[in-house]
C-alpha cells in the first residue's frame, strides 16, 4: 500500500495564484499539493484580505509568498510565478488556481504520465487531470476538436491518456523545457482564454497537450449556476462574460489558431453572448460589458479592461 510520502515529486514546482481567496480553502489545498511536490510559491493579485496574516500563521514550508501591488491578471501572475524556478532540479512546474483541491496522487499521475509520453519520443506541452466541480458532481470530459466539432474524450479505462487541444490551467503540469519552446503566458489577454491560447500556441510549434484520467482534483467552475435543460452552466461577473468575449473574439484573429479551431470554437461564441444575457443578471449590464468585449476584440485592445 502506498503512503503520501511514495507520491512526493521533487522535481516538481508548484505556483499558485490568488485573489481575494477563502483562507481556509486556501490552506487545504496548500495541504494537499505540498506533500506531492519539492517547492511551492504563492502569488497573490493585490488581494483586500490579509493574505500575510495568514502565510505568517500557516505551518507550511517550502513555500514562498510574493504579493504583487495591484491585480496584474493571472496571466502575469502565473508568468511571474513560472520565473521564481531557481533550481535546475525542477524539470515540472504545476499550476493551481486557489479553489482546487487535489487527489493526493493528482501530480504523481501527471508527471508519470508525462515521462513515459517523453520517453516514447512525443513533444508534450503539458498534463492535466479529470476535474469534477463539486456542485455539479459530473466530470467534464476532456476536449479535442476533430473537423469543424468539438469532440468529448471519455476514457477507456481508468489509466487513459487522451490527446486533447487545451487544458483548464488549473492543476496543470508543464515541462520547464516546454516554456523554453512556446513561451510563456500571453499576459495582453489577463484573464480567460489564458489556458486555451498557451495550448493552441503550444499545439502551432508541435507540442501536444494530454488529459490523464488516472489524474483527479476537484475544482470550482463560475461564481454561480443555472440549470438548462438538466444541465447547470456556470456564469460569471459582468466583467468575466467582457473578457470572455473579447478575449475569444481577439483569438479568432491570430494566424497560429487552426481555422478548425475557429470555427468550432467562433458558432457558439454568440450562443453564449445570448445565454448570458438571458439568464446572467442584471441583463443590461452583461450585455454592455459583452458588447464592449466585442468591440475591444475586434480592434485588438486589450490588458486590464
Amino acid at each position: 500500500m502506498q503512503t503520501n510520502s511514495d507520491y512526493k515529486c521533487s522535481d516538481v514546482f508548484v505556483v499558485v495564484v490568488t485573489y481575494n481567496p477563502d483562507l481556509p480553502v486556501l490552506d487545504e489545498l496548500m495541504d494537499s499539493l505540498l506533500p506531492q511536490v519539492g517547492q511551492a510559491v504563492i502569488i497573490d493579485n493585490c488581494s483586500s484580505v490579509d493574505i500575510g496574516k495568514w502565510f505568517d500563521s500557516c505551518l507550511h514550508k517550502n513555500v514562498l509568498l510574493h504579493k504583487l501591488d495591484q491585480n496584474y491578471g493571472i496571466a502575469y501572475a502565473q508568468n511571474v510565478g513560472i520565473q521564481k524556478v531557481a533550481s535546475d532540479n525542477i524539470k515540472f512546474v504545476l499550476l493551481s488556481d486557489q479553489d482546487s483541491k487535489p487527489a493526493e496522487n493528482m501530480v504523481f499521475e501527471l508527471r508519470g504520465a508525462i515521462n513515459k509520453l517523453l520517453n516514447s519520443g512525443k513533444k508534450v506541452a503539458a498534463a492535466g487531470p479529470c476535474y469534477v466541480d463539486t456542485r455539479q458532481d459530473n466530470p467534464p470530459p476532456f476536449l479535442r476538436i476533430e473537423g469543424i466539432r468539438v469532440k468529448r474524450q471519455y476514457a477507456e479505462n481508468p489509466n487513459s491518456v487522451v490527446e486533447v487541444d487545451y487544458l483548464i490551467a488549473s492543476g496543470c503540469l508543464i515541462p520547464i523545457a516546454a516554456f523554453d519552446n512556446v513561451g510563456l503566458m500571453n499576459e495582453e489577454l489577463f484573464i480567460d482564454y489564458v489556458d486555451i491560447e498557451w495550448g493552441i500556441r503550444a499545439k502551432s510549434f508541435g507540442f501536444q497537450s494530454y488529459g490523464v484520467f488516472a489524474a483527479k482534483m476537484s475544482h470550482s467552475l463560475g461564481d454561480e449556476h443555472v440549470s438548462f435543460f438538466g444541465k447547470k452552466v456556470a456564469l460569471h461577473s459582468p466583467l468575466r462574460h467582457y473578457y470572455l468575449v473579447r478575449n475569444g473574439i481577439w483569438l479568432y484573429k491570430q494566424k497560429y489558431v487552426s481555422f478548425n479551431w475557429k470555427v468550432a470554437d467562433g458558432y457558439r461564441m454568440p450562443l453564449r453572448i445570448c445565454f448570458y444575457t438571458i439568464f446572467a443578471k442584471p441583463r443590461n449590464k452583461h450585455f454592455l460589458m459583452m458588447m464592449t468585449g466585442l468591440v475591444h476584440g475586434l480592434r485588438s485592445r486589450m490588458g486590464r479592461y
